[in-house]
């Protein structure tokens, strides 16, 4: 069984002055604060929020 591909990915941005559904897509990932990093797993869905967002966060690379 192949091992899940995972993603680290971290807000650089504040959601402060930024439209409802991009700060709701900042929940859904889990990130809350400046610098938090989550590790999520490689989906098309996670793929779209993070894109969605992309002025807000960054892939942190291991």
């Amino acid at each position: 069984m192949a091992a899940k591909k995972m993603l680290k990915v971290r807000q650089t941005g504040s959601p402060i002055r930024r439209p409802q559904d991009q700060r709701a897509t900042l929940v859904g990932l889990g990130l809350r604060k400046i610098g938090q990093v989550r590790e999520l797993e490689d989906t098309p869905s996670v793929r779209g929020m993070i894109r969605k967002i992309s002025h807000m966060v960054e892939i942190v690379e291991d």
